[in-house]
């Protein structure tokens, strides 16, 4: 079923960082093309990180589907930062590119703009084989991505599936590197008196990581960019102490809403998260100290 738009839809740019990912970045740009949004008031933003593979690789994938912009200065942030500035629509998507946009996810997103100044929509966390769901995968798809609990209990959005307009991200400013910069992006966007909403419509899937060492990779960059987000706050120290004391204790909260988990589908599964929460709270807990101790 077509659904009726307004004639003065506005144009949207979709920005979209990559880094050395060919394959996600074409399953990325194949949904992309399947949106429901009026294809003339679309554009799609490439912002290449230097990817090893070369410029024309990468524009090789892109087939005259997006524009192609490389940045240099490495890190999500400064590309996304140079996807903006090398788009022109009024409002401004944003997707990694590993993730897949559900039909209506530019629609849903930029109809939820009318009822908040930006958005965060849903993720829908995807794994490989759904009939051998590893440990890691089973963890994830319980705890990552959860952007209905980061909008409205943490009062943030992840850049991979967030809308605003164009004029707001001006007035804000651009991401940072070293740090969460998504989380550090909304928290000044809301100092600026904007308002943040969730859009559970505006769905993108994003895999899960498979591999402990895929796992520990990220929280070993989220720990380092989280504790740098805490530079010259009040009682720094002894608020990361304090919540790096309660991990071991939240990872037994926590197995109950494995076990309660309508995203994972039998014993062997819920087991296998539940180990592996255990495993990188723990992680997590040894090294938040080594953090504290070797920046003091």
């Amino acid at each position: 079923m077509t659904t009726e738009r307004p004639a003065n839809a506005p144009r949207v740019s979709v920005v979209v960082p990559h880094y050395h990912d060919l394959g996600g970045l074409a399953l990325c740009l194949a949904a992309l093309g399947n949106q429901t949004y009026p294809k003339d008031r679309l554009e799609v933003v490439i912002a290449d990180n230097a990817s090893p593979e070369g410029e024309a690789a990468v524009a090789a994938v892109i087939a005259g589907r997006a524009k192609l912009v490389v940045i240099r200065d490495k890190g999500a942030g400064p590309a996304r930062n140079g996807g903006v500035a090398a788009s022109s629509g009024e409002v401004l998507a944003f997707i990694d590119s590993d993730c897949v946009a559900e039909p209506a996810w530019i629609e849903e997103g930029v109809k939820a703009l009318g009822g908040h100044d930006f958005v965060g929509g849903r993720v829908k966390v995807l794994v490989e084989d759904p009939q051998r769901v590893t440990p890691v995968e089973a963890f994830e798809r319980v705890f990552a991505f959860d952007f209905k609990t980061y909008i409205e209990r943490k009062h943030f959005t992840g850049a991979g599936n967030l809308f605003c307009p164009r004029s707001l991200f001006e007035r804000v400013g651009g991401f940072k590197t070293g740090v969460s910069e998504d989380l550090e992006w909304s928290r000044r966007a809301q100092t600026f008196g904007y308002s943040l909403g969730y859009a559970p419509l505006a769905v993108v899937g994003h895999p899960a990581r498979r591999t402990w060492a895929e796992l520990l990779a990220k929280w070993r960059r989220i720990n380092v960019e989280t504790y740098g987000l805490s530079a010259g706050q009040r009682w720094r120290r002894l608020r990361w102490t304090v919540r790096t004391l309660l991990l071991p204790a939240s990872a037994v909260v926590h197995s109950i809403k494995v076990l309660g988990s309508s995203e994972l589908g039998s014993a062997r599964e819920r087991l296998g998260a539940i180990a592996v929460l255990f495993r990188i709270r723990m992680w997590r807990f040894g090294d938040s100290f080594r953090l504290l101790f070797s920046a003091a």
